[in-house]
């Protein structure tokens, strides 16, 4: 087998703000957008055809694909989904240019380069395969129905403790060009949409469908905004040791895995606990604090006195002094004002809540920041509470402490300015 189908059409609405400006693909994870690792172990396993369904911004991912990618791959195309009407309809706009047996991909998931071989090994015994892992809340996924390794039945979102199993669908196929009769004999679902799960649910009745576990330990989704800092942890894992390609300065600490790219710059005081990644052309200091699980992107400036923990600073934003972010992540181009501050901790200790589409939903997090979108700027002295949102292009005025979601392009000022008079001294 030697092609993929990658889904990426998808708007990504519970990854907003950062999708406001990119689809979720090109989300960044430590200097690279996410879709590159997925692509790169692709490659890895053999496949050299790669067929993309796009749709929302399409044309950012086409640019970045065949930049990146072009002599990488054979054949690479790119199919427009047109409206958005479910992934069975993705995969429907695909049928001419797949071959008998192609492996599907959702877009906003990633696969170790081991499980993906194990997939392969798998589709040997079977024709039509579904790729499962294993969770602890298997009622937020599609989860699977099990007789003897071959699936039964997929059961979307089930209640709490009504679940069927604690098995869920990972998004990953191996698929006949069959699934596309069975596409055809399905209507849309309750929400519009034709459905995947829904032709492979009916295939699942007159064909063998096998169910093919691999480790949750080498399966990651990018669903929530939370799932960022996962993702970016689980690759600073990978990062074992010291490497320093950048200048470091007298009078720095560094404990523990960096990895501290060229023309990097960190000045003299400051102190890194790893594990850190710390980009190209990125300037952290002087004195400043960079904690656990922190990711700098490219060209990044860190200022003087600054404390950075397990947090995502995407590329050319610049947090320049005086200011704490922790548990956060804050979108590329940012530029905060002195003394910003996000807080990520409630004083009830209860987890951090954050509204995704509209719903306010736990992170399950005890500590947890903010969401900064592209193109922020804060004046002096503002604090985001624990799940806030900040969208794209916004500004927020000095001194203000921000509670709620703030939507993109939008000036957040005080109701009115502060009153002060003049005494004479003399």
């Amino acid at each position: 087998m030697d092609q993929a189908v990658i889904l990426v059409a998808g708007k990504g609405e519970r990854l907003e703000p950062f999708t406001y400006t990119k689809p979720k693909p090109l989300i960044q994870v430590l200097d690279k957008p996410f879709i590159y690792y997925v692509l790169e172990n692709l490659r890895a396993i053999g496949i050299s055809e790669v067929v993309f369904v796009v749709g929302y911004l399409k044309d950012k991912i086409i640019a970045y694909v065949k930049e990146n990618f072009s002599n990488k791959f054979s054949s690479i195309k790119f199919v427009d989904q047109g409206e958005p009407l479910g992934t069975g309809h993705a995969l429907k706009t695909v049928r001419k240019h797949v071959k008998s047996r192609f492996l599907l991909v959702y877009g906003d998931i990633y696969v170790e380069v081991s499980a993906l071989r194990r997939i392969l090994e798998f589709s040997e015994k079977y024709e039509n395969i579904i790729v499962a892992v294993e969770t602890e809340r298997p009622w937020d996924y599609g989860v699977l129905i099990e007789e003897g390794g071959l699936l039964k039945g997929i059961v979307e979102k089930p209640e709490p403790g009504t679940e069927p199993s604690n098995i869920i669908n990972a998004g990953v196929y191996v698929l006949s060009d069959d699934i596309f009769n069975y596409l055809d004999k399905i209507g849309t679902s309750p929400r519009g949409e034709i459905e995947l799960t829904d032709a492979i649910t009916l295939m699942s009745k007159s064909e063998k469908v096998g169910i093919a576990r691999i480790d949750r330990n080498k399966w990651l989704e990018l669903g929530k905004l939370w799932d960022i800092l996962d993702i970016n942890r689980f690759f600073l894992e990978k990062v074992v040791s010291q490497k320093i390609f950048g200048v470091v300065e007298s009078n720095v600490v560094i404990k523990g895995p960096a990895l501290i790219c060229e023309e990097a710059h960190v000045k003299s005081g400051t102190y890194i606990e790893g594990p850190v990644f710390v980009g190209k052309g990125s300037e952290i200091g002087p004195n400043s604090y960079i904690r656990p699980y922190t990711v700098i992107g490219e060209y990044v400036k860190i200022g003087a006195s600054c404390e950075i923990k397990s947090s995502v600073i995407m590329n050319y934003t610049h947090i320049p002094h005086l200011s704490y972010v922790g548990d956060s992540v804050i979108g590329e181009h940012v530029n905060f004002g002195a003394g910003t501050i996000t807080a990520n901790l409630r004083f009830d200790d209860a987890p951090v809540k954050v509204v995704l589409k509209g719903a306010k939903v736990s992170s399950g997090r005890r500590k947890l920041g903010a969401f900064i979108g592209d193109y922020v700027k804060t004046g002096v002295d503002v604090m985001f509470m624990p799940g806030v949102k900040v969208g794209a292009y916004s500004w927020i005025s000095p001194g203000l402490v921000i509670y709620d979601d703030v939507p993109p392009k939008t000036f957040v000022k005080p109701k009115e300015r502060r009153g002060y008079v003049f005494e004479s001294l003399g």
